[in-house]
């Protein structure tokens, strides 16, 4: 029998951007999760509290509907993407990726002309970032990462996502 870690890892993509033309922030995490993957829903697993978040910052009653959730961002102006667009991860932990290959955010970028800051899910999505996109100067902030395994207390998470409001509007 082969023991999980044994296993050879296997390529996973990301998904299309969540974006419109009038959209105003662009919010990069990393690559997707098991559990996102599973459902082809951005940041799917329960205990992320990116959507507990957003719907927070922006004064909403919290929705399960993936459908509601993805217009509330695309009425508020936010876009929605992963820097990396392929990879090879065995768990849904950031460390674990290798091979990884970068969306084309400079394209994305230029076909949305009114983002006009980038906002980071955690540091590990500024720093592939910044690997391969370091000719983008757009105003960019990391923001601490909604995973439950970025291990800070709630209120401030959700202090240091504040910002994401004030450059909404």
């Amino acid at each position: 029998m082969i023991d999980e870690n044994q296993k050879s890892n296997t390529l996973i993509y990301s998904f299309a951007p969540i974006v419109n033309l009038q959209s105003k922030v662009l919010i990069l995490g990393t690559m997707p999760g098991k559990e996102s993957l599973r459902t082809k829903s951005y940041y799917a697993h329960p205990q992320n509290a990116f959507w507990k978040i957003v719907f927070n910052i922006l004064d909403l009653p919290l929705s399960d509907d993936y459908q509601t959730r993805r217009n509330v961002l695309l009425q508020h102006n936010i876009a929605l993407w992963d820097v990396l667009k392929a990879c090879e991860r065995r768990s849904s932990l950031d460390n674990d990726i290798r091979m990884e290959e970068p969306n084309d955010i400079q394209t994305f970028l230029s076909f949305h002309p009114n983002i006009s800051c980038i906002f980071f899910n955690g540091k590990d999505s500024a720093r592939y970032f910044g690997k391969y996109f370091s000719n983008i100067h757009l105003p960019n902030r990391v923001l601490p990462s909604t995973s439950p395994a970025h291990a800070i207390k709630w209120e401030q998470k959700l202090a240091a996502w504040q910002i994401i409001k004030i450059t909404t509007f």
